[in-house]
């Protein structure tokens, strides 16, 4: 509420900032006015006010009630600027100064700013954060700033205070800051020391820039992932244990997702679990190399998923096929269970199958009964 009672008689000027984001307001809001001598100035504790008289300023008054002095007399001033078609060539205006705190006023980059990382090399981030100012040189900051605008608010110079905060806040990373993995445990010394570099910035228009927070320094989202991998991988100390863990619980979620195939995935994990569990066969698949056939590191190629493998292994990590003698389909190669009637990839009946008897050395095919490879000599 802005309070301004003029025309011939004494004026009473006061004013209320019902927004809470005005830093100046200008009684009276037309622009300059007759105010007479004795009018009255109400300035409350949270405020000043400086009165301009034929374009300067003559006086600065703080809380309290003031008389202002100025050469146009009641009555007698409107007679004598009859030749100014009644307006006083003495024009007066007063300009009320908001000196409370402007808390909350949010700064951040609007594009990423390229970093040169120690760590993670050249990427781009982006910073926000709070700041809170006042004024503290009312003539300075209306000179300076206001000029004859009627009023200015937060709105208004916070772009400007944005960009200054940013300008500063890219110089200073490049100083202070090797990599973005060491942020945590540094916003506050940061942001007091960007607040002092930008203190001098904020001074030249009579403005204290009493708080500044950082609070986020933040990478492009690829890189976010890359640190979370590499943060995962700090916590994983057994990545054996780990892998087959993960490959159990996608198999397990993969056969609650078969539906009826549900059965037959059940059937292979069955075979899979054994080997994965089995520290051996892990190492093996991973090329930690067995001894077999007193030959260290000798390996032999999986029937179904053609992978490397350990030779003494009874099943592959891999796939899960069972390596042990067993039946074979004479359609398909698919091996078979002893007690299978059909075959489980191409249904072909086992009655109608000859038994054949598979060498686990060598991976040759041998008639049913035979005791030793014939093509290896190995014992079956």
């Amino acid at each position: 509420m802005n309070k301004f009672k003029g025309g011939i008689f004494l004026e009473n000027i006061e004013w209320f900032d019902e927004t809470g984001q005005e830093l100046v307001h200008r009684l009276p809001e037309s622009g300059s006015g007759e105010i007479k001598l004795g009018a009255q100035l109400t300035v409350r504790e949270s405020q000043a006010a400086v009165l301009f008289y034929q374009g300067k300023a003559r006086d600065a008054f703080g809380p309290g009630r003031h008389t202002l002095v100025t050469a146009n007399l009641p009555i007698l001033t409107k007679i004598l600027s009859i030749p100014w078609r009644g307006d006083s060539p003495l024009r007066a205006e007063v300009y009320m100064v908001n000196l409370k705190y402007f808390t909350n006023l949010k700064w951040g980059t609007r594009n990423p700013v390229a970093f040169r990382d120690k760590e993670l090399g050249l990427i781009r981030i982006r910073a926000h954060g709070i700041f809170n100012i006042q004024v503290v040189q009312p003539v300075l900051f209306i000179n300076s700033l206001v000029g004859t605008m009627g009023k200015i608010t937060t709105e208004e110079i916070s772009s400007y205070l944005k960009r200054v905060i940013v300008s500063r806040l890219n110089d200073f990373l490049g100083e202070k800051l090797d990599t973005i993995i060491d942020l945590p445990g540094k916003f506050d010394e940061f942001s007091m020391e960007l607040q002092q570099r930008l203190t001098l910035d904020f001074a030249h228009f009579g403005l204290r820039l009493s708080h500044l927070y950082i609070t986020s320094i933040t990478p492009p989202e690829e890189v976010q992932k890359a640190i979370d991998d590499r943060a995962r991988m700090n916590v994983i100390t057994d990545m054996d244990k780990f892998v087959r863990m993960k490959a159990a619980m996608a198999m397990e979620k993969a056969a609650e997702n078969q539906g009826e195939a549900g059965a037959g995935l059940g059937l292979g994990m069955g075979m899979m679990m054994p080997a994965m569990f089995n520290p051996v066969a892990v190492q093996s698949a991973s090329g930690g190399g067995s001894k077999a056939s007193g030959q260290p590191g000798a390996t032999i190629t999986c029937p179904d998923c053609s992978s490397n493998i350990a030779q003494d292994s009874r099943f592959c990590p891999l796939c899960g096929h069972q390596l042990v003698v067993l039946s074979k389909c004479r359609e398909c190669g698919k091996n078979l269970t002893p007690e299978a009637k059909f075959c489980s990839r191409c249904g072909t009946a086992t009655e109608q199958q000859s038994q054949e008897v598979v060498c686990r050395e060598c991976g040759s095919e041998n008639m049913s009964g035979a005791t030793f490879c014939n093509q290896c000599g190995q014992k079956l």
